[in-house]
């Protein structure tokens, strides 16, 4: 377990791809489980989240993750699909415990302005992150990962407001 952290941080820092995660039915469930347990937590620690907001997260999460697997598909690459997702779901949960860590941990000490500024920058970093995973997997260059992952992130968001334009 500490090894597939270990990998997952690696990915996150950009140092390692996803095929560096062993191809495992068992860790995609373990991603899958970190993924929704992330989600609670931020659902939990952030004051005007209430249930509505993790149940769009997931859709939204989700409906990325079918992107992702299209494009990987399109892309001719549905042997390295199951590490991709483990990747891009585990990274995910760990990016979004670190943002709520900092939100946590940086509140008694930084203004409100600049915590949330680096909460949101860590939530932003899984857009190159991502777009990493996606390049190593499709073999191609790191710009289209980004530019993929980017054009996803803009789908995700624009769902989260059509199914909930009242959301923050």
């Amino acid at each position: 377990m500490l090894a597939l952290f270990e990998t997952l941080f690696d990915i996150i820092r950009l140092r390692r791809g996803p095929d560096a995660i062993p191809h495992s039915s068992l860790l995609l469930v373990i991603a899958i489980g970190l993924w929704l347990f992330a989600g609670v937590v931020v659902t939990i620690m952030t004051p005007d989240f209430d249930h509505n907001e993790f149940i769009l997260g997931t859709v939204a999460g989700a409906a990325g993750l079918g992107c992702y697997t299209g494009i990987i598909l399109l892309f001719g690459r549905r042997a390295r699909l199951l590490q991709a997702v483990v990747a891009i779901l585990g990274c995910g949960a760990l990016l979004s415990l670190m943002s709520v860590a900092g939100n946590v941990f940086l509140k008694p000490f930084l203004s409100a302005n600049l915590t949330n500024i680096i909460v949101a920058l860590i939530l932003l970093w899984s857009v190159p992150v991502e777009g990493h995973i996606i390049s190593r997997t499709i073999e191609r260059h790191w710009y289209l990962g980004v530019v993929i992952a980017m054009a996803v992130f803009i789908f995700q968001w624009v769902l989260y407001r059509q199914i909930d334009p009242t959301a923050t």
